[in-house]
């Protein structure tokens, strides 16, 4: 019998559009399969509603996850979550299907707001002696000592909004006087802000993922970005490359998969994820983890599966399935 799947996609930040672009490409290769009947949720702020292959758009009725679409109700046994940002990606989606007892693809809720929290996550990692940068966490409304941060992490230095993606509200500051505006720009998307120490070294993404009952991690994809770091424009607007699998050693391959494994089984992730490291004096240091990363077909994890042999439709069914098997109501 036919598995009726959502696709969730949008949500409520500045990341909704690229979100909207994953959500279609996952769409395509379910709806591919023979085994799933694929609908299109979209999760956004002003509305929830399915969107059909004509354009039409159907109301979810948001006390049970269900939409009516031509006299005929329909409930989902599955929802594949491809919201980046709130609500998807820290936890608020996950809690509310987990309360309707609703399968979903992604972490669960703690787990994704932790791994959205970026302070937290980091602390939580280095309690289990994960090398990270080091670090100074502000909130708005904080008295700021310039000097004393310089001091802490030295410069030049990151400013990072602490819970938002696709590197928004993230600047890399060279002088003391820049990070006020830093913090400013921040501010526009959290009021909680992290800001760390440079990192030199080769930046890689190393993706882990359920596929049938093993985790597994993906080849690694080595991040050259063409500006000061891999921001927006090197992420989206092809102003980096991405190099996968990345030219690393056998020994360095090895560390930083196995250093991703036990970072994904340490949070108790499931599904699809994403972190990235900084080999910083030839050790990885651990940056962040993406709990719900893009997949569009040029984006990073979908390369990584595709290096790996495993195909889009492949990698987005065992999601489902993994998710419905293991799904405790």
């Amino acid at each position: 019998m036919k598995k009726t799947i959502a696709v969730a996609m949008g949500g409520y930040s500045s990341e909704a559009e690229i979100s909207l672009k994953s959500g279609e490409v996952v769409y395509k290769h379910l709806s591919a399969n023979p085994k799933f009947d694929v609908y299109r949720a979209h999760i956004l702020k002003e509305k929830w509603f399915v969107k059909t292959d004509a354009g039409e758009e159907f109301i979810i009725d948001k006390s049970n996850f269900s939409v009516r679409i031509k006299d005929i109700t329909i409930h989902f046994d599955c929802v594949f979550n491809t919201i980046h940002g709130t609500p998807g990606e820290d936890g608020l989606f996950q809690g509310y299907l987990q309360t309707l007892k609703i399968p979903q693809t992604a972490c669960d809720y703690y787990q994704a707001a932790l791994t959205f929290n970026k302070r937290d996550c980091i602390s939580v990692l280095k309690a289990h002696g994960i090398q990270t940068a080091k670090n100074v966490y502000i909130n708005k409304g904080d008295d700021i000592d310039t000097q004393a941060i310089i001091d802490h992490v030295g410069l030049p230095c990151f400013v990072k909004a602490n819970r938002a993606g696709s590197s928004y509200g993230i600047s890399k500051v060279k002088k003391k006087e820049d990070i006020l505006a830093a913090l400013d720009h921040s501010f526009k998307e959290d009021d909680e802000v992290i800001i760390e120490s440079f990192l030199d070294g080769r930046e890689v993404s190393v993706g882990v993922i359920n596929i049938g009952n093993e985790t597994q991690a993906l080849p690694i994809t080595e991040i050259i970005s063409e500006n000061e770091f891999f921001d927006f424009e090197a992420k989206y607007l092809g102003k980096s490359k991405e190099i996968t699998p990345a030219n690393l050693s056998k020994a360095q391959t090895e560390e930083v998969q196995n250093l991703a494994v036990k970072i994904f089984k340490l949070l108790k992730l499931k599904g699809l994820t994403r972190s990235e490291f900084i080999f910083h004096n030839n050790e990885p240091h651990f940056l962040e983890c993406n709990a719900c990363p893009g997949l569009t077909e040029a984006s990073i994890l979908p390369q990584q599966a595709k290096a790996a042999g495993i195909s889009l439709q492949d990698l987005f069914t065992s999601a489902i399935e993994v998710a419905i098997e293991n799904f405790e109501d």
